[in-house]
């Protein structure tokens, strides 16, 4: 009799840890500034238990248990899918402009962002494609202007949103599984040349962009509008000194902070959580990164070690990026905080990703 495959338990502990924390941070940031804009206290965490986190379980046990070479066969539709979903944004029967950005889709009364699902569907196809290509060291050669070919569809379609924020946290994972797959180092130095060229051309065209990188040098340079965010953000988390104001206690999510139940989430979980709350947070996500790749170094399956250090090094790098713009280390960035940002196609998206990941890992066991 077969022996069932179990997930490797520490990563399932580590993972189930951040949902809970998640969730419960959440409530936690969200009450009462959910009081004041619409006169409920759960508003938004009911919204987002409704809408991420019981889609998001369903959908993350499916990619559970749903067999890895299925997942691996349907990447290159499920990628298509995401690509023409990033082209109806567009559309204004579907899409629709926010400040500017076109990075929603509405069916109703209901909405989603495709840059979401994009991730994990790059991740997967990615995998795939570079796993069945570098297997041979003749072959290796031969997938640097393919991939730089892939990478300008979906890159292009980021920059016209524009959303240069998922755009960084694909160009990360699109490098680190390039470079992780095998290939010669060459040619990661030379997509990392050509990245460092692209990201100056995109900070140049747009001068809010170059504003963020100059306050990012010097906060005090547009306090009260550029500066404002990073500047609020610092008083929130010093203002929590060691242990923190207490859960519900944040001054800075009533109007001071901008978006403190998405981006600006961990400023104000720090202010309420203080030093040691916000290093087990971070703790949290570098065990994640930890146990994710030793699971992946014991996968002998070239598709699935490569699908398990892409999610990780997405989930890990996301977080990294959000806890750095709100420190005053890394530029302000749309990019929500792994499973504690409010946001239903977040959410659903990282929660299909550690269903994969976990799925990976059984064959680790």
């Amino acid at each position: 009799m077969e022996r069932i495959k179990k997930p490797d338990i520490p990563l399932f502990i580590i993972s189930s840890a951040l949902v809970l924390f998640g969730i419960l941070i959440l409530a936690s940031v969200s009450a009462s500034f959910s009081l004041e804009r619409t006169g409920n206290s759960f508003y938004f965490f009911l919204h987002q238990l409704v809408f991420g986190l019981i889609p998001g379980l369903i959908l993350g046990s499916i990619a559970y248990f749903l067999p890895l070479k299925v997942l691996k066969r349907f990447s290159l539709p499920a990628l298509l899918l995401c690509i023409l979903f990033l082209v109806l944004v567009f559309l204004p029967v579907l899409g629709g402009p926010i400040k500017g950005a076109h990075r929603w889709i509405y069916l109703g009364s209901l909405s989603f962002q495709p840059s979401e699902p994009l991730k994990i569907a790059f991740i997967v196809y990615l995998a795939a494609w570079l796993s069945s290509r570098t297997q041979e060291k003749k072959m290796r050669a031969s997938v640097f202007f393919p991939f730089v070919l892939m990478f300008g569809l979906v890159g292009g379609l980021l920059i016209l949103q524009p959303d240069i924020s998922t755009l960084g946290i694909i160009s990360v994972i699109g490098l680190a599984m390039y470079f992780l797959a095998g290939t010669p180092l060459v040619q990661s130095f030379a997509l990392l040349g050509a990245g460092i060229v692209l990201l100056t051309a995109l900070i140049h065209t747009a001068p809010y962009r170059f504003s963020r990188l100059a306050v990012l040098l010097n906060p005090d340079l547009d306090p009260l509008g550029k500066g404002w965010q990073i500047k609020q953000a610092l008083i929130g988390i010093g203002s929590g000194g060691i242990t923190g104001m207490g859960l519900g206690l944040s001054f800075q999510k009533f109007g001071t902070l901008p978006e403190p139940i998405s981006d600006s989430i961990f400023a104000v979980f720090a202010e309420e959580a203080g030093f040691i709350g916000g290093a087990m947070l971070l703790i949290l996500f570098l065990l994640f990164l930890w146990r994710s790749f030793k699971v992946a170094g014991r996968v002998q399956d070239p598709f699935s070690r490569l699908c398990a250090m892409g999610i990780a090094c997405w989930i890990t790098f996301q977080a990294l990026f959000n806890i750095g713009s709100m420190t005053g280390m890394l530029p302000l960035a749309g990019i929500p905080l792994p499973f504690i940002s409010y946001g239903g196609s977040a959410l659903i998206t990282e929660l299909i990703g550690i269903g994969i990941l976990l799925n990976i890992s059984k064959q680790a066991s």
